[in-house]
């Protein structure tokens, strides 16, 4: 055998046994007559001894040889180490080295192989077999198997069964631009990736399978916004025979679930606020309530005095930071450009301090006297040593803007903090979004959304007022999970489908498949799916998804490992009956 015990297992306890490792040499340190490697594998560092005195010459030699990434096999003798390392769990013992094979040798690697690396994101994703051997790469990739495995355990428990859909389907209009995969066999006839697997999971229910769970890769070709992938993992679920409460009660009892076994944390409230209340209270539909922050309106108190600025507004709105009145003029003057940054796009902000004696200062001090002020303390819920930061023009643009302000100003200040967590329903949003430039209806989650029930009569004569029968987990600012109740009627779909601008053809010849099921007893169901790259991100205490996705894409949407997406041969493209027209 290779090995029969691990770099990472050996302790005091092993004193004088015989053992056999292997795994790369991490780094190594000749003295002349003694010579140390630290050897490495998956569990942890073990450090090897080869000492001229004690070590048989020709293997003594051979271990001058080896260089940083070897991947070697030595046998010896477990031995008391003379200095030892309390940083690492071998720290005690250190092998004396009877026997060496070289098994690979490793030319130099492009970076350091270290927690701390001195290669940068490109070189580390074109080598990225060689970034999955450091430590924070790695233990990210274990602790999502953890996190799936955790899913896994309590979704069967459960009654949950995972069954796979396929990846070879139909494409639809609805939704982000497929992937599109050309048949051989059916000329000019195309697969595409699934998005997700909505329709199939319906007809599972259709089919009687009243619980289903995957964990399950889904497509998108659309342009990466930052921290986004192509190809993504959902946990994806679907429950037949229930109604939104028991969906919400599930995925609460998954997330606590994994809080509490993979952070140990205990979170009992999860508090449901609605779309409405999101989107003016938080200027979102994805609120982190780790801190307060909670927008005030003010276009009643800042208006109809003499700054022109608020009074052409739309909206007059502001937040109050905690503690910040001592700010300096520099360091408003930082957040100001921060907002008139072009991602942002604000004209300016207004602020005023709220001084610990009680008075209120504002850069607005010639327009408003400080009882004006007072006002907007008591409704942005200001307190004295507070900033109140206050930006007007369009609502929705504006409350966007001041959405990325809280944010960053709580980034800032430290409030974001990674081991606390706190999840949040949001529910009652709309079902249809009006598209100015094709002048009709979007499905604002996808087509197969139920409308409440008490909105129902409103489908014909105000569709733009009508609630969805849906629902999106929050958790610490990022949407990790949403769904609905489905629409199990022929009937309904078809005039879902009318509202989206489809034609009875159109319907039919996309989602005849599924129309055709509801005629045989479909029975009422809804569901939810997970995001599991970002869940585990947010768990294991990071902003990015990448590294915890063993080969992931750039912001291109490129594997610059493999170099994908690449030519193809004209053999395959002839096979295919595919030309390409390339201007």
């Amino acid at each position: 055998m290779y090995r029969s015990h691990t770099c990472g297992e050996l302790n005091s306890s092993h004193i004088n046994t015989e053992v056999t490792l292997a795994g790369w040499v991490q780094k190594s340190r000749d003295k002349g007559f003694m010579n140390w490697v630290d050897l490495r594998d998956r569990y942890g560092i073990t450090q090897l001894i080869f000492d001229e005195s004690r070590t048989e010459k020709s293997v003594f030699e051979v271990s001058k040889m080896l260089g940083r990434e070897f991947v070697i096999q030595v046998k010896g003798t477990v031995i008391e180490r003379e200095a030892k390392n309390k940083n690492i769990p071998t720290g005690d013992i250190e092998i004396l080295v009877s026997e060496l094979t070289i098994l690979n040798a490793s030319q130099l690697p492009p970076f350091t192989i270290e927690d701390e690396t001195d290669g940068g994101e490109d070189i580390r994703m074109k080598y990225r077999y060689l970034d999955i051997r450091r430590n924070p790469v790695k233990n990210s990739l274990i602790f999502r198997h953890k996190v799936a495995m955790e899913v896994r355990n309590y979704l069967s428990k459960q009654g949950f069964c995972e069954i796979e859909t396929p990846y070879l389907i139909k494409s639809t209009p609805e939704g982000a631009r497929d992937f599109v995969v050309p048949s051989r066999m059916n000329e000019g006839q195309f697969y595409a990736l699934p998005q997700s697997p909505q329709t199939f999971k319906q007809l599972l229910m259709v089919g009687g399978m009243d619980k289903y769970f995957q964990i399950v890769k889904c497509f998108r070709d659309e342009d990466l916004r930052a921290d986004r992938q192509p190809e993504f993992t959902q946990i994806d679920c679907e429950m037949a025979f229930v109604e939104q409460e028991d969906i919400l009660n599930v995925f609460e009892g998954l997330t606590r679930h994994l809080l509490k076994e993979i952070k140990g944390v205990e979170v009992e409230k999860f508090p449901r606020i609605t779309y409405d209340y999101a989107m003016k209270t938080y200027g979102n539909d994805k609120p982190d309530i780790r801190f307060d922050m909670k927008f005030g309106e003010l276009n009643a108190v800042a208006q109809h005095k003499d700054f022109p600025v608020f009074n052409a507004a739309e909206l007059v709105v502001g937040i109050s930071v905690p503690g910040c009145a001592s700010y300096s003029r520099k360091e408003i003057d930082a957040l100001i450009d921060w907002i008139k940054r072009p991602q942002i796009g604000a004209t300016g902000m207004v602020y005023v301090k709220y001084e610990l004696d009680g008075s209120l200062k504002s850069s607005v001090d010639k327009f408003y006297d400080e009882a004006d002020l007072k006002k907007w303390a008591v409704i942005t819920n200001a307190k004295p040593g507070d900033l109140i930061l206050i930006l007007s023009g369009k609502a929705d643009k504006t409350r966007t803007q001041l959405s990325a302000l809280r944010m960053e100003v709580a980034t800032r200040l430290g409030l974001r903090k990674p081991d606390e967590f706190a999840p949040l329903w949001v529910v009652d949003f709309p079902l249809l979004e009006w598209d100015e430039d094709s002048q009709r209806y979007h499905a604002m989650h996808h087509p197969f959304t139920s409308p409440k029930p008490e909105d129902m009569s409103l489908i014909e004569t105000e569709p733009g007022k009508v609630r969805a029968n849906a629902y999106d987990m929050v958790l610490n600012g990022n949407e990790i999970g949403g769904g609905s109740i489905r629409i199990h009627d022929r009937d309904l779909q078809s005039r879902m489908f009318s509202l989206l601008g489809f034609t009875p053809e159109q319907a039919e010849n996309q989602f005849g498949f599924l129309m055709n099921a509801f005629q045989f007893g479909a029975p009422p169901h809804g569901g939810l799916a997970f995001g599991l790259d970002r869940l585990v991100a947010i768990l294991g205490g990071q902003e990015t998804i990448r590294d915890f996705i063993a080969f992931p894409k750039n912001n291109s949407g490129r594997d610059v490992m493999i170099d994908a997406p690449s030519v193809i041969d004209e053999a395959q493209l002839n096979e295919l009956h595919i030309k390409l027209n390339i201007q």
